[in-house]
């Protein structure tokens, strides 16, 4: 059984690769780029394009799992070749589809859905590596900045992302689901900026923002008008989903949910600055 798994260089594509990989799964990396790619042993690195279907057909050959992103080409475009893609998966032999949402109307999405394969889609709420935008301010001034400090987020592993989308992958019983991953806990920016210390060993402030402030900040940092409503809404509002632990990891993978503790104490070294004159 070979599965294929597009954006694999992607934030959760890379979890994906990783968990089949210690499944004992063949993989097989989709990229447009193959010399630029950085996978372990044993991925067998493809060239492909989404945005290009016919280009996909010699990386399909022999699949039996496909992951797809709903996005592709410049600026994270929505893609619109759902059809054809899944014309030729079919066509290939494949069985089973996960498709990452991606938090938005998408035709991709819609044509998984509307398909006859065994589809899953996988709905993540906010990555715990958000938090990595953060390592500057941290490990120069030992504060972070933000507004609606005390806003609600049942953020998630990017590493049980990639646990779910392979077991759906790999086993049968997640065709036709919709599946919501969460991490176990609720956390404001406090509680994230304590397990922060926590794993770095310092303290860090939290400085909260106005929202006329976060908007300076946001603009000064080359974000455009549509993100910065979205940041705005989505911090200022964040969805029930999005700040409801689901206990989805535990029921599909079998085993809990990691904390945002556990992911500090993995990434600890980017919080920490680097020792003078070094």
């Amino acid at each position: 059984m070979t599965n294929l798994v597009t954006g694999a260089t992607g934030t959760v594509g890379r979890q994906i690769v990783r968990e089949l990989l210690d499944r004992g799964e063949s993989v097989r990396a989709l990229t447009r780029d193959p010399a630029k790619a950085d996978f372990p042993a044993g991925v067998e690195v493809v060239r492909g394009d989404l945005t290009e279907p016919d280009t996909l057909a010699a990386a399909l050959d022999g699949v039996t799992g496909l992951h797809l992103i709903t996005f592709g080409g410049p600026y994270f475009a929505p893609l619109e070749t759902g059809p054809r893609i899944l014309e030729l998966a079919g066509a290939a032999g494949a069985r089973r589809i996960t498709v990452l949402h991606g938090g938005g109307p998408s035709a991709l999405e819609d044509a998984v859905r509307a398909s006859g394969f065994a589809w899953t889609v996988i709905m993540p709420v906010e990555f715990m590596s958000n938090a990595l935008s953060w390592a500057d301010s941290v490990t120069t001034a030992d504060r972070v900045r933000e507004p609606f400090t005390g806003r609600l987020s049942a953020m998630v592993h990017e590493g049980d992302i990639g646990a779910v989308a392979a077991v759906a992958l790999t086993e049968d019983g997640h065709g036709g689901r919709e599946y919501v991953i969460t991490g176990p806990e609720v956390l404001t920016v406090h509680d994230k900026a304590a397990a922060l210390a926590a794993a770095r060993g310092r303290e860090i402030a939290v400085v909260e923002l106005t929202r006329d402030e976060a908007v300076a900040e946001w603009r000064a940092a080359g974000h455009d008008d549509e993100l910065i409503a979205f940041l705005l809404d989505v911090y200022g509002n964040t969805p029930e989903i999005g700040r409801t632990v689901a206990d989805t990891v535990e029921k599909v993978t079998g085993r809990p949910a990691r904390t945002f503790a556990a992911w500090a104490a993995e990434h600890a070294a980017a919080f920490r600055a680097a020792p003078a004159g070094g």
